[in-house]
């Protein structure tokens, strides 16, 4: 890797006052003292997959095909979909309750074998059987075993989620040898609060695990790059393709830049994988100058949270 890196959006970085502020430019590289180290840059993958429901085996064995093909390619993180472990349209709990695992448990070890042999991260969808619940989980492994799950808190009613546990747990950033990443699951994406919160803990990368069903084009079209400009940071939605029970699944998986400009993105109902590079330095960067002196924001620090109270409270019947 020589002096200069090639980026999607490029970016000049300008130390100031021992942070970080930076301008869109229309050169092709990108120079900074510390952008050009490696550990400043992770490249991160999302499999759009179609998921067989209730063999769990044969997901299993894609997942870990996707994990070695991305680790073949130099991958950090790989995102799997939502319940991309189990399926998701089962029509009772009691048809559910047999796929659950526990975490850890057998499936996130199968994973993390994977993850040991490549050094690699990966986070997938599954159903989490414990003795506070049965849950839509998300759970985040690697070589060292098991970093962090996620409870899906915002449940529709549909699939599998009119029969779990709503999440009981905080939304949670976790360092994955220096890339800091969220999850949340599907619809918590129509929630901006629970990114907002990630953004807050300092969340370089929120990935999104997703089964979107027709009626969530606008969501798919528009919600990614949304999360991403309103908190500055990278959001990744991995959703599912193929038919379940009757349900189709979207697609339209899409990794957005902090400035919410596409990074890459597959719009169409098939089997496919994006991916990109996160650069950390402009995620945690929140300060953007567009015109040194004359125009700039914030859009973590300039918020004015003792106006946002209602946003707590209950919803007047």
């Amino acid at each position: 890797m020589g002096n200069t890196l090639p980026f999607r959006l490029v970016v000049v970085i300008i130390r100031t006052h021992n942070l970080f502020t930076y301008h869109e430019q229309g050169s092709n590289t990108m120079t900074s003292d510390d952008a050009n180290s490696e550990k400043n840059l992770f490249e991160v993958v999302g499999v759009q997959m179609d998921v067989q429901l209730g063999d769990v085996d044969a997901n299993l064995a894609a997942i870990a095909k996707h994990l070695n093909r991305a680790a073949d390619e130099g991958a950090h993180l790989v995102v799997f979909p939502e319940c991309a472990l189990t399926g998701y349209c089962f029509d009772s709990l009691e048809q559910a309750l047999p796929y659950g695992q526990p975490v850890p448990g057998p499936a996130t070890d199968a994973v993390i074998d994977v993850c040991v042999e490549r050094d690699i991260f990966a986070m997938f969808g599954m159903l989490e059987r414990a003795d506070d619940g049965f849950f839509n989980a998300c759970v985040l492994v690697g070589p060292k075993g098991v970093v962090g799950k996620y409870r899906k808190v915002h449940l529709p009613y549909l699939g599998i989620d009119r029969f779990t546990t709503p999440g009981n747990e905080p939304f949670r950033v976790h360092d994955i040898d220096g890339l800091r990443v969220g999850m949340i699951i599907c619809y918590d994406g129509s929630f901006p609060e629970a990114t907002r919160v990630m953004a807050l803990d300092g969340a370089d990368l929120v990935a999104l695990p997703t089964n979107w069903p027709p009626g969530a084009e606008a969501m798919a079209a528009y919600a990614s790059n949304t999360r991403a400009a309103e908190n500055n940071l990278y959001f990744m939605a991995v959703d599912r393709v193929g038919t379940e029970r009757g349900f189709r699944f979207i697609g339209c998986s899409r990794l957005c830049d902090p400035a919410g400009v596409t990074m890459d993105d597959a719009p169409h109902a098939e089997a496919q994988v994006i991916r990109g590079t996160v650069d950390v330095n402009r995620a945690r960067n929140k300060k953007i100058v567009r015109v040194p002196g004359k125009h700039s924001i914030d859009r973590v620090n300039d918020r004015r949270p003792e106006f946002y109270s209602r946003l707590t409270q209950e919803v007047n019947e």
